[in-house]
């Protein structure tokens, strides 16, 4: 396989033919994933796009609270299941702490789907390694949940993923859901346990390289902290896997959405405009200098 580039595909609900006004979304549920991160659970108001609004694994939505302002944020459901959306919220600044102060019921604005997204098309028949970080996890359970919903397109499946510590594990529920499904290879764990861990300690880049996944007919999708996503790519590339095998996103400074900010400029490419989806290859000249 040999992917040159990802190239993006949908730019958004523009209301009224305006791309900066947001819809109207309405709060239906809320997951406290860990202490600082939470899921949130959402729909239109306007009850036609709920049935019209369409995206793809791997893009991201901009989410406003009116008020304090609006941040990105990738849609974590998968395509899919199109009953809700969901985002994960980790609470870092005013926005994200804005998120956390609100309640089911509560009135939230949406912009998007923006950016590129991964190709799934390229994937099938493909053996599959998912390596996720904290709350990185977000972006790639779209992915996977997209990929297991048609199962039989996709050969073996490796998922592993890590947090810092027991408690920082997000989407625990559906880390249960992998490790007790017999198709996959699920993998967990944390960077120190506690008394009650029993799983792996470690950092994911070495727990990948004890898994050791053969690159034979397979694509590598890397999503987390981007210290563990510079972390990952020489062990990546210690097991056989070409650049061009190597999928991740980058969220890191994203802002207005659509590349007229210049905020998220990394090299000669914009995050949100040609990304948030890169191979390894696109990145590699200055991801370890500028992200």
């Amino acid at each position: 396989m040999t992917i040159t580039q990802i190239k993006q595909n949908k730019k958004g609900l523009a209301l009224d033919g305006n791309v900066y006004l947001p819809r109207i979304m309405v709060i239906d549920r809320i997951i406290e994933e860990t202490p600082n991160v939470r899921t949130i659970h959402f729909h239109f108001k306007d009850t036609k796009l709920n049935k019209e609004f369409t995206f793809d694994s791997g893009q991201f939505a901009e989410l406003s609270i009116f008020g304090v302002g609006e941040a990105t944020f990738c849609i974590s459901s998968s395509p899919t299941r199109k009953d809700h959306l969901e985002c994960g919220i980790n609470r870092v600044g005013l926005v994200t702490n804005a998120l956390h102060r609100l309640g089911v019921g509560a009135e939230i604005g949406f912009r998007g789907p923006y950016g590129n997204h991964f190709p799934l098309d390229l994937m099938q028949d493909k053996n599959l390694v998912f390596i996720g970080g904290g709350i990185g996890l977000a972006p790639l359970r779209s992915l996977i949940w997209n990929v297991l919903d048609s199962r039989n397109k996709y050969a073996k499946i490796d998922i592993i993923y890590g947090a810092r510590s027991v408690s920082d594990l997000c989407f625990k529920y559906d880390l249960d859901t992998w490790e007790s499904d017999k198709t996959l290879n699920t993998v967990i764990t944390v960077d120190k346990g506690d008394g009650k861990w029993t799983g792996k300690q470690g950092f994911v880049s070495e727990v990948l390289q004890d898994v050791a996944p053969s690159c034979s007919n397979t694509i590598a999708v890397v999503c987390g902290p981007p210290v563990m996503i510079r972390s990952t790519f020489p062990v990546l590339e210690n097991l056989g896997f070409t650049p061009d095998q190597v999928i991740t996103t980058l969220e890191k400074r994203m802002k207005c959405g659509i590349g007229k900010c210049g905020r998220c400029n990394i090299g000669n490419l914009y995050v949100c405009r040609d990304g948030p989806v890169f191979t390894y290859s696109q990145i590699r000249e200055f991801i370890s200098d500028e992200y």
